[in-house]
């Protein structure tokens, strides 16, 4: 096993800019301003027990906002209500109340354990809740990320559109909020929507409102002076909403639009998620002026069995292109992927196939693998993903919500929750044709300061093998894995990630653990684990979440499936 460690630097984050007057435009004001690299090669068949390796990794993230600033919110109703935050709404979950059902009390954290959490590097608002990015976007030399914010607290709710713009999308420069609800169109959330930048320069922004009445309709905004780079205040139409939802489609069950695309006869396309039962469904609609819609009768796509389908992003790729393309490109040696996230599961799925232009129609290169049974866009927690074409460096851009596994009452108490992914480029693997291929924005090269290089280090089966990588604040890993063959045995069917680090089979697993505890009581082991297929060998990447928070505790009434010591671990999760 090679494996470099480069210790990262932490980017500072800029202040919010000063709220400035609301501008006289017609439309309705938007907004008040109030206030590793991670690689293995498998060169064989190979045979391999548990083979971790033991890092610590201590994390020294930026100072936390003064808790007097967080609004003092009362005890978290998903201790007495088992349904999750947000549902009811009709929204996907945006709590983990699953996690509370056995729970009495709390973790006695301290605000140096909260400061120790806060990351340094991926995005997140300097305090309060944030879920879903939005309307991602580049203009006029910087790059905007809209978010789903709460401004007032560290739960759900009340939600805004909060704005932070960047010049290499790693520091950011945090501004005002864009949107605020405040019209009965939107009173109930300001929700998911896309960005669509129009031939002549001009922006339009749909997004999703939550009405007076709990009805999901879409909604149509534009910058009040798009002279300014910032894009600091917004304009939503007169005329809104522009779409509500169709005879046949549930009030709660008509989110996200995406990022237009215009078709060969001049009109722009959009696509909207939603369901029919339990078939997840994505709507058609076009449009010439983005304020009036025609329904197409067919689906872009459907998919039984998959339930509600939301934030459904739909973009082209290059067959054997090494750059991103524009989302309305079409044409000979053009993809298309379409990705969902699926609300029964809380997953992104996607799947790669051709789009017919002339019939407004996508269909899968392998129906086997089809949106929501077949590939998931990350196999950690990830959801709500949107992605954007960045014409200045001509790539396709994917922003993720990494939704924490913290109780409400912890996020309260260190005053903010939810982080989003670093931004990834995306493009289409032509070396299998069937996936697409990820990697971390080339960015974030620039956090890099110096590196330990491990070098032909021989894990056995079964042990662990500590390496010595001194002080760091933040580590960036890059590991290869070479396994050879031991024995005749051969590789069970059927092993994934859902039996965890502890699931042993003839193929490991093996891989890291991070934030590792000398003792190894509290661990979360990175893996890959190898499984043998009808159709061939099948390698996942995996994190193991069960052994990550690990205490003694009689509040705490199921048990860690791992000893230490001797006795059993008590464990949150």
């Amino acid at each position: 096993m090679d494996t470099p460690y480069h210790h990262l630097h932490a980017p500072p984050y800029y202040p919010p800019l000063l709220p400035e007057e609301q501008p006289s435009d017609a439309g309705t004001p938007a907004s008040h301003r109030k206030p590793f690299k991670g690689f293995a090669a498998i060169l064989a068949s190979a045979i391999f027990l548990l083979s971790l390796v033991a890092l610590i990794i201590n994390q020294t993230q930026k100072p936390l906002p003064s808790q007097n600033n967080i609004v003092p919110t009362s005890k978290p109703t998903s201790f007495s209500n088992p349904e999750p935050r947000g549902v009811a709404e009709g929204v996907s979950a945006k709590s983990n109340s699953h996690l509370l059902r056995n729970i009495k009390g709390s973790y006695n954290w301290t605000n140096a354990m909260f400061t120790w959490q806060r990351t340094s590097f991926h995005f997140q608002p300097e305090k309060n809740w944030m879920n879903d990015p939005n309307g991602p976007l580049f203009y006029k030399g910087w790059y905007h990320l809209f978010y789903q914010y709460n401004p007032d607290s560290a739960v759900w709710g009340n939600i805004t559109w909060g704005h932070a713009v960047s010049a290499d999308l790693i520091h950011w420069l945090y501004l005002p909020i864009a949107m605020v609800p405040d019209q009965w169109y939107d009173i109930n959330g300001v929700w998911t929507g896309s960005a669509t930048i129009l031939p002549d320069g001009q922006i339009v922004m749909l997004y999703t409102g939550s009405t007076d009445k709990s009805v999901q309709v879409q909604n149509l905004a534009y910058p009040a002076d798009p002279s300014d780079p910032l894009l600091l205040d917004w304009v939503k139409y007169p005329g809104n909403p522009v779409l509500v939802p169709p005879r046949h489609i549930g009030p709660k069950d008509f989110r996200d639009p995406t990022t237009a695309w215009a078709g060969p006869d001049g009109k722009w396309r959009l696509t909207i998620g939603s369901k029919i039962g339990k078939t997840g469904i994505s709507l058609v609609y076009q449009t010439t002026d983005f304020k009036t819609y025609e329904l197409l009768d067919e689906y872009l796509h459907a998919v039984p069995g998959t339930g509600m389908w939301e934030c459904v992003d739909f973009y082209p790729v290059a067959i054997n292109g090494s750059v991103g393309l524009d989302t309305s490109a079409t044409g000979p040696g053009i993809k298309h992927v379409l990705k969902a996230s699926l609300d029964d599961t809380k997953v992104d799925h996607y799947a790669i196939g051709t789009y017919n232009p002339a019939n407004d129609k996508w269909t899968p290169d392998n129906p086997e693998e089809d949106v929501g049974i077949g590939l998931k866009w990350d196999y950690g927690r990830y959801y709500a993903s949107k992605s954007f074409y960045d014409p200045y460096k001509k790539r396709r851009i994917v922003w993720g919500w990494i939704n924490e596994t913290d109780t409400e009452s912890d996020d309260l108490e260190k005053g903010w929750a939810s982080v989003q992914t670093i931004p990834r480029t995306v493009l289409y693997d032509n070396k299998t044709g069937s996936n697409v291929v990820q990697w971390p924005v080339e960015e974030i090269e620039s956090l890099r300061q110096n590196s330990t290089v491990f070098e032909e280090v021989v894990v056995e089966p079964g042990s662990v093998v500590p390496l010595d990588i001194g002080v760091a604040t933040q580590l960036d890993i890059s590991a290869e894995f070479e396994t050879e063959l031991l024995g005749s045995g051969a590789m069970e069917e059927g092993y994934g990630c859902s039996g965890g680090a502890i699931d042993r089979s003839a193929m490991g697993p093996f891989g890291l653990l991070v934030n590792a505890h000398d003792s190894l009581s509290e661990l979360t082991p990175i893996f890959f684990r190898s499984s043998n297929t009808t159709k061939g060998t099948n390698t996942y990447f995996c994190a193991d979440e069960t052994r990550f928070v690990c205490f003694e505790s009689e509040l705490i009434p199921f048990d860690c499936p791992f000893e230490v010591s001797n006795r059993i671990c008590k464990c949150l999760i």
